[in-house]
Order: structure tokens, then sequence, then C-alpha cells
């Protein structure tokens, strides 16, 4: 039931208020003074409150600033017999929902407090949203019964409200940009804006002016001044995915916005000061590009203050069916499927699979049983017919069996061959058509052409 504060010293005022207010149905409290007027928004939600600009104890402008303060989703008109024009630009400039003159219309009252209950529930529905998105990107929505991935919580945890860069590394689909956003949200930066740039996805000549900004006529085509990201994040969060993949004259400016957190627009002069959290990730081994010279030195050891590698989904065998079982709830949900449920022979087949695509992977094919299934059990046939087990393909030769004295080969090396076949399975399936492979395996297709030439795939 709606609910209405009437903070007016003034008995003849109060009483008209109140009459008008239980006339159309609306409960509400008296209130002499600004004390008065704060205590019901304490103990319960308080939808207006109606207060006189002269109130005991502060006067209406004061209990404005405390509940919008304490309170925002609750709206306050404001009264008054003496009010000139500046009070009146004052208040709203304060967050009044209105300013009223006395003695007053009824019809003016009333329309006052229903643009005012409007106002308070569009701020309730929108905190409620927001709430809604924060609990989708909190931490414990990064779901992990996996020890690797509980001290990867309590780490996250660690270094959220501090500046630190952060360098999350994993295959692609590991869920990298989740975790990402949810350190985003654990930290005194949610209110900030989280700014996610694919630095993979954008070519050299583009991804500079695009997270550094550009002045008129500092190339063809640049009409007028753009702000880039890094600006646009200022206060929140930026996320720089595949950085592995950038070149090494953005690395160099990179680092110097590590180093002196300013930077230039293409084409400027001038350094722009940038208050921003960094947040960078990559399914590459940075290691091995420095030794490669393809990263720099530096730049490695600026972004590797606190690194995070996450663990590819087949390392994790405990996280699939709970994984599996949250995503069949969500799109359930979203398709208006709830009771939906997997068999016995379902989640075998779920826990069996290598996964190569990861999490991302496993979220696409529940998603496609969830609109494909026609019954309330997602069955073994409503999988992908092509999800692999962790079974040898047909017709593939066997690993070759390493004598027991011999000494073990290094686990990049010895996941070489297996990773080759998973990606020649894939290709096969898709008929040769890279982008479609780069799609079921859950990579981008700048990743499957590095990965196509490192494995020597033709």
């Amino acid at each position: 039931m709606t609910k209405i504060i009437v903070a007016d010293p003034d008995p003849h005022s109060q009483r008209q208020l109140a009459t008008l207010l239980a006339e159309r149905g609306y409960e509400f409290d008296a209130a002499p003074d600004v004390d008065a007027a704060l205590r019901p928004l304490r103990e319960s939600a308080v939808d207006v409150v109606l207060a006189d600009l002269s109130l005991p104890g502060g006067g209406g402008l004061q209990l404005l600033d405390q509940v919008r303060e304490r309170h925002p989703e609750t709206a306050v008109v404001l009264l008054s017999a003496f009010g000139s024009v500046q009070d009146a630009v004052q208040a709203m400039q304060r967050g009044a929902a209105d300013f009223l003159g006395k003695p007053f219309a009824t019809d003016q009252v009333m329309v006052a407090v229903e643009r005012a209950l409007e106002k308070s529930a569009l701020q309730r529905e929108n905190r409620q949203l927001k709430t809604a998105l924060d609990d989708r990107l909190r931490l414990d929505n990064v779901i992990g019964t996996d020890p690797r991935m509980q001290v990867i919580f309590k780490t996250v945890q660690a270094v959220a409200d501090t500046r630190t860069t952060v360098l999350i590394t994993g295959e692609s689909g590991t869920g990298k940009t989740l975790l990402a956003r949810a350190l985003h949200q654990l930290s005194d930066r949610r209110g900030g804006p989280f700014i996610e740039v694919n630095c993979g996805a954008l070519p050299e000549n583009l991804l500079e002016s695009e997270l550094f900004g550009h002045v008129k006529g500092a190339f063809t085509g640049a009409v007028k001044d753009k702000v880039g990201k890094f600006e646009a994040a200022a206060g929140g969060t930026i996320f720089l995915d595949e950085i592995g993949t950038s070149t090494p004259a953005f690395q160099i400016k990179l680092l110097r916005v590590l180093q002196d957190r300013i930077i230039e627009r293409v084409g400027d002069t001038r350094t722009i000061p940038v208050d921003v959290r960094i947040v960078l990730a990559t399914n590459k081994d940075l290691e091995q590009a420095v030794r490669d010279g393809e990263f720099r030195e530096d730049l490695f050891y600026r972004i590797h203050v606190v690194s995070v590698e996450m663990p590819p989904l087949r390392e994790r065998a405990s996280d699939i069916l709970p994984l599996a079982e949250h995503f069949l709830q969500r799109f359930a949900d979203e398709h208006g499927r709830p009771a939906l449920r997997f068999s016995d022979a379902a989640a075998a087949a779920l826990v069996a699979a290598p996964w190569p695509g990861n999490v991302r992977q496993l979220e696409n094919v529940v998603e496609r049983a969830v609109v494909l299934s026609r019954g309330e059990v997602i069955d073994r046939a409503d999988l992908p017919p092509t999800l692999a087990t962790n079974a040898p393909q047909a017709g593939a030769a066997p690993l070759p069996a390493l004598p027991p004295d011999a000494p073990p080969l290094p686990l990049k090396q010895a996941l070489l061959e297996p990773e080759k076949r998973i990606i020649e399975h894939a290709l096969a399936y898709c008929d040769g058509n890279r982008e479609r492979a780069a799609k079921v395996l859950g990579i981008n297709r700048s990743t499957l052409f590095h990965k196509l030439k490192k494995l020597g795939i033709r």
C-alpha cells in the first residue's frame, strides 16, 4: 500500500493535506519536525514525503538531503508559503520531485503527489533491475566448487578494492570476461562504468583510436573529436580482452598508460589523466610470447602484478553439472519452461565430454537443448550428436606409449596431439569451414588461425 509522510508544522495545512490523502485511500503519517519525518523511513518503505520548507529541526531542504542520501527511492515534494523562485530552483537541483507554494489548490497537490509516486516507482524499479544485474555478476555466480576456482575467488576478493592491474589467463570460453565483471562489481568502483574492449577484434589502425580517442583531422574520416574507451571508463574499470594479440606499437602506448595513468588522443599532443582500473585477459602464453619477441617484456611484468589463471572445464569436472544446472535454470526461465531437468544419461554425457570450448560451449549446448527439447526432461538425444566423449575418435591412432623409464614430455607438448585431433575433427564436421569450426570449438577465428599455423593443420 502507498505510504506518504506529511511533514508540516502548521496544523491547518497538515489537516488539509491529510484530508486530501485520506479521500484517495493513501496511508500517511504526520510529522511536526525533521526527526519525526525521518523516523518512519527507518522502519519501512515510504513512497512520498510532503515537507514544508521551514520544517523545524533543520528545514525542508535538510530533510530532502537526508532522504536523498539514505532513501533514494522516496520522492520528496516541498511546500512553502514564502518560497522564492531561487528556493524552488535549489530544491529541484537537489532532487525534489516538485515544489508547491501555499496556499495550494487540491488538484495541484494531487498532481504533484501522483508525479512523485511515479518517480518513486521508477526509482524502485531501476534499483530492482540493477540488483538483478548485480546478482548475475556477483562472484558467487562464477560457479566453481573446484579447489582451483576457490583459490581464484579468494584472490579476486582480496584485490577487488585495490587499483592493482589484474591479468586473467586461460583458454577461450573459460569465463575470463565474467570474472572481470565480477571483479568490477566487488570493487568500490562498481558505481562506475565497466568498458570492455576486444583487442583481437579491432585492426591496429582502429584500436588506438578506439582506446585513446582522436582529435578532429587526425586521419581521414576523423571529422570530429572522439572520446576513447579509457576516458569513458573514468571512475570504473576497463577490460582489455585478447591483449596477447596487440602490436608492439600499441604495447608501448599501453605501457605508458599503466606507468603514468595518462593518455594522448590520436593526433593530439596534450596528455589527459585517467582514473581507471585496468583488467586484462589473454588465452595466449605471454611468457612464451616474450621469449619469441612478440610481447614486450617490460609490459608483461607491468601487467603481471596479480595473475589469475582460469582452468579449462575438462580439468574441473566437478563443476560441469553445477554449471549445466545453472544454465538450464536460466534458459528454462528465459524460454518459459521452468520445470526442465537432465536425465541421468544426459548428465553422464555432459560430464564425459571433453569441452574444448569450455564453459561457453557448455552454455551453448544447454541453451540448444532447452530450445529443441519437447518434454520436461533433457535426454541424451537432446544434446548435439557431435558432443564427443572422452573415448578416442573412431579411426584415430592411439597416442604413443612412453617407456616407464622415459622422462615425461612437457605438458604443453603432450597436449599438442589431442588438441590437433579435436581441431581436425571440428574442421571435418564443418566441411572445412573455419569460421563455423571456430564457433563449434567456442573460440574466435583469430585464435583458430593461430592454432592451425602452430599445429601445421592445412
